[in-house]
Formats: C-alpha cells, structure tokens, sequence
C-alpha cells in the first residue's frame, strides 16, 4: 500500500493546497522505485465554471494519465498554466531530476518545454497503461499498475542519477546555494561537465534549477506574508540587486512581487479552502 505524502506542495501560486484537500492526494513510491520517482499524485475536479491555475514548475518529468490525452511532459522553463472545465481527472508520476533518463535511453533536454503521447516513447504499451490504470475507481489500484509498468521497463540506476539527484537536492534545501558556482565548488565537478550532465539528465542547466528553487521560496515567503521589505529579500534569494529579483519574478509569475502579495492576500480571503481542482503536480507544484 502506497503512504500519503503529506509535505506540503512547493510553486503553486495565487492559492494555498493543504495535503487531505478533496480530490488531490500524493503517495510515496514503493522502496524499488524511490531512486527514479519523487512521488505520485492525483487531482480529479467537478466545476461548474471554468477554472484556470498556475504553478511554477519543478526540474521534474511527469507522467501524466488523463482520458484522450496522456502524456509525458518534460521540465517547463515558464509558468505552467491549466483551464479546467466540467469534469476530469487526472493520475501522474513525478520523476525525480535525472530520474527519467533510466526510462527514456536518451538526453532529457530532448523533453524540455515539450509533451509526447505516451505510444512515441513507451510503444503500444503506453496505450495500454492508460487504459488499465484510469479503468481503476481507486487511485491507489491505478498507482499499483503505474508502478508494475516502470517495474517492467527494468531500469538501472546508475551513478549520474543519484548524483544529479543529490545535486538538485542541495539546490532545493540549501539557501546559501545561489551561485552554480556553489555547486561546483561542494561536488568537485567542473563548470561544463556540470552543465553537460544535467542537459542529459534533467533537461535544464544548473544555473535554472537555482533560479527556479529561489523564486519558489519568494513566492511562498510573499504568500505567507513572511517577507520583509524587497530588497532584504532579493539579497537573500542572492540578487546582487532588488530591481533584478522583481524583473525575474514578474517574467516568471507574471506579477511583482508586491502585486503578487495583494492578489494572494485578496484571492485567499475570498475562499479559504483550495479549489479541489488545482492541477498541482502537472509540473509542477511539488
């Protein structure tokens, strides 16, 4: 039986998603498929007008099941942005970074800012999957079949995974990483052979990664209300400047900072749970 994994979700914007919320639920992978899968997730949604959410997306591939349009989509450099409407559901697979390359023999930046039906990568079979694991009520019994098919691809971890994984993993947890310089330094590992190993593993490059972990931490430090003035924050996110951190947050999220906090403060007070049909994981919110 899969455990619920109840660490709250990372580069949702604009709304709070609290692990038990109606219809989204993440599980932990089987022991097996820990070194390749962070998680998998569910969302299943029933609105009567149409809805559109945001994320900020993780150096992740997914694997996405959803009725007529199943997919495995590769890391999304920009906002990721979903319109759901009517009735759906969808269950997923998150990678961890690097995690996919075992699956799919090839570069991963192959993937990048892209999606493929599942029959372009996995053959007949992917077809199948879809078939099998949406037939199931419980999104568990589909997770259960999810997890036989990766079984059945038989993949090998082999050193560069755990290390770009671990790398990526610094660059998640550790604040004081803000430079790719940092990562060069506490792995040992040259500047382009570092660049190369995550072009052919994660899809993005080093320096992204930092970027991407830092403006998860703004967001959710503005939406907590947590954050002091502008300038204190972008030195701690490792702007050598605040008007830099505001042109890199309003590229990304589309907002300033300061007009991020305002709608997050307005669309909050507004509703105070979640909507159940927040697509967190398509990239996604972690």
């Amino acid at each position: 039986m899969l455990r619920p994994k109840l660490v709250k979700p990372r580069g949702i914007l604009h709304h709070r998603v609290e692990p038990g919320v109606p219809g989204y639920g993440r599980y932990w992978p089987a022991d097996d498929l820990a070194p390749f899968v962070e998680h998998f997730w569910t969302v299943a949604w029933d609105v009567a007008e149409p809805e559109v959410h945001e994320v900020l997306p993780h150096p992740s591939v997914h694997l996405v099941l959803e009725e007529g349009n199943s997919r495995v989509g590769g890391v999304t450099t920009g906002r990721f942005t979903r319109r759901l409407e009517g009735r759906g559901r969808v269950l997923g697979t998150k990678f961890r970074p690097g995690g996919f390359r075992p699956f799919f023999g090839r570069p991963v930046s192959a993937l990048t800012n892209r999606t493929l039906p599942l029959d372009e990568i996995f053959g007949p079979a992917g077809l199948e999957l879809e078939t099998r694991a949406l037939a199931c009520a419980d999104p568990l019994a589909g997770f259960e079949i999810v997890q036989g098919f990766l079984r059945g691809l038989d993949p090998v971890s082999d050193p560069a995974v755990e290390l770009v994984g671990r790398i990526a993993e610094r660059a998640a947890t550790d604040r004081d990483i803000t430079r790719v310089d940092h990562l060069v330094k506490e792995f040992g590992l040259g500047a382009r052979k570092l660049q190369r190993l995550f072009d052919e593993y994660v899809g993005v490059t080093p320096k992204w990664i930092i970027q991407r972990y830092r403006l998860h931490e703004a967001a959710e430090r503005i939406a907590a209300g947590t954050a002091t003035d502008g300038a204190t924050l972008a030195l701690d996110l490792g702007y050598a400047d605040q008007a830099h951190f505001i042109r890199d947050f309003k590229k990304l999220v589309g907002s300033s900072p300061a007009e991020y906090a305002r709608a997050f403060r307005a669309s909050t007070a507004s509703s105070s749970t979640a909507p159940s049909g927040s697509p967190t994981d398509r990239g996604r919110g972690a």
